[in-house]
Formats: structure tokens, C-alpha cells, sequence
């Protein structure tokens, strides 16, 4: 994986820091696999906006993702690897020996004719899920499940990972990449691997326009608000708008918002940095 620098040929490449691409072997997604994808603009079901600052945006298709990996013990052959406009990490497309193709979430490493395999019995190898149980200790893995059966919910962007710290009774412990550290069952199902197209991290957009292409609109300092809009508004002048909270009233930085009777706290052995 690679990232290119453009010539500043107009003020908006300037700056631009592009991805290679040098990954993808296709750009015609699979078209059994492609779903309605309809944009809500921040809007609820009676057109109220709930969500400010969306809107706009280029049309997308949504690519279905197997986040189960539930065909256990049939391999399935890499046919290409793709760029998915919902997520920041690429996708791979297995074909199956029994014909099925599924959309996966690639990981580093994996290449087009690759066999990979899910179930109990496989070996740990890039691209193979199984379950915490069977892992041997130390593995680098990423699209975890928190509830067996649930599908991949932990460590699914661009370039993230977790790491199977030790096995007790049921449970694994699963260093996060948010440096949180949580007991998991050992049967819920995981893929080895790092997540792909890690420099996502590095790329510049260049302009506020591709920003825009993304869906997402202009937002608002608080700070420039009236007091009626948000805690932080009003003033004359540039007044600095008092310590920094949500429009709620709730404080950033630092302000613990977790529930101490939260149920899953029990299974949280080290909480994530701040």
C-alpha cells in the first residue's frame, strides 16, 4: 500500500495526499451483491432534522459484507480485491467451491487466488476467521465479535487490530485498539489479520469540496453561536465561550459519561486511554 503526493496544479491538489491504490485489482463491484443505499440527509421519519451538519454527498451503492463468516469449512477463493465508498478499509470478494460469493473486509496481505477458510479447525493464517478459542495466543486480529453469532463489531477500520492477550475458563482477553482491555467469549468468531489499506491515516483531502463529496456540510463553531443555539455562545466580541461543553450542556474533555452500573463493565479489565 501506497500514498501519492499531487503536483499543485490548482489550489485544491495543492496539498492533496492521495491513496495508491495500488491494492485494488477491480473497480466494477459484484452486482449480486450490491444493495439501495438512501441517504437521510440528518432527517428523521417525519422529516425533522435530528442530525445537523449531513447532507449532499455522492450516490453510493451499499456492498453487502459478511461480518459472520458462517460457511465454516467450505474454502473460499480471493477474486478481487475492491475500494467500498461506505468504509475506509478495502473488501475482498471470495468465491466459494460451492459457487456462493460473499464480500469480506480484507485484511493486509491478502492477494487475488488466495484460499482462506473459516471454522474450528483451520490454521491461523491471513484472511482465516475461527474462533477465540482456537487462536493460539499473541495473534494479531481484527473483525471481532462481542456476542457469538452477532457478526464482526470491534476492529473493523482502516488499519486496526487487536491482540489475543490470554485465554481463562470462557472468556479471552482482547487488548482493543482503543487500548481498552476486555475479557470475550472464547466462542465468538474472529479474523487473523490487520485490517487493510492502513495509510488511510495519512490522506489529505486538499479541499473543503471533497468534504462535501463525502456528505458531511459546513459545521459551526460554538463559540460564534448566539446563547439561545449553545452553553458556548454569546458574548461580545471574540469572548472565548466558557469552558467547552456539547450543546446539551454536557463537558468535554475528560467528563466520564459511561454508566457506573453499566452491565458490560464487568467484563472491561483495563480502561481505554484518554
Amino acid at each position: 500500500m501506497s500514498v501519492r503526493k499531487l503536483k499543485p496544479v490548482t489550489p485544491g491538489q495543492r496539498f492533496r495526499v492521495v491513496n495508491g491504490f495500488d491494492t485494488i485489482t477491480t473497480d466494477k463491484p459484484e452486482k449480486s451483491l450490491l444493495a439501495p443505499n438512501k441517504r437521510s440527509g440528518g432527517r428523521n421519519n417525519s422529516g425533522k432534522m435530528t442530525m445537523r451538519y449531513i447532507g449532499g454527498g455522492h450516490k453510493r451503492k451499499y456492498r453487502i459484507i459478511d461480518f459472520k463468516r458462517d460457511k465454516s469449512g467450505i474454502p473460499a477463493t480471493v477474486k478481487t480485491i475492491e475500494y467500498d465508498p461506505n468504509r475506509t478499509a478495502f473488501i475482498a470478494l471470495l468465491s466459494y467451491v460451492d459457487g456462493e460469493k460473499r464480500y469480506v473486509i480484507a485484511q493486509n496481505g491478502l492477494k487475488v487466488g488466495q484460499q482462506i477458510v473459516s471454522g474450528d479447525v483451520v490454521a491461523p493464517e491471513i484472511g482465516n476467521a475461527m474462533p477465540l478459542g482456537k487462536m493460539p495466543l499473541g495473534t494479531t486480529i481484527s473483525c471481532i465479535e462481542l456476542r457469538p453469532g452477532q457478526g464482526a463489531v470491534m476492529a473493523r477500520s482502516a488499519g486496526s487490530f487487536a491482540q489475543l492477550m490470554a485465554k481463562d475458563g470462557k472468556y479471552a482477553t482482547v487488548k482493543l485498539p482503543s487500548g481498552e482491555t476486555r475479557l470475550i467469549l472464547l466462542t465468538c468468531m474472529a479474523t487473523i489479520g490487520v485490517v487493510s489499506n492502513s495509510d488511510h491515516q495519512l490522506l489529505v483531502s486538499g479541499k473543503a469540496g471533497r468534504t462535501r463529496w463525502l456528505g458531511r456540510r459546513p459545521r459551526t463553531r460554538p463559540v460564534v453561536m448566539n446563547p439561545v443555539d449553545h452553553p458556548m455562545g454569546g458574548g461580545e466580541g471574540k469572548s472565548s465561550g466558557g469552558h467547552p461543553r456539547s450543546r446539551n450542556g454536557i463537558p468535554a474533555k475528560g467528563f466520564k459519561t459511561r454508566s457506573k452500573t453499566k452491565a458490560s463493565n464487568k467484563y472491561i479489565l483495563e480502561r481505554r486511554k484518554k
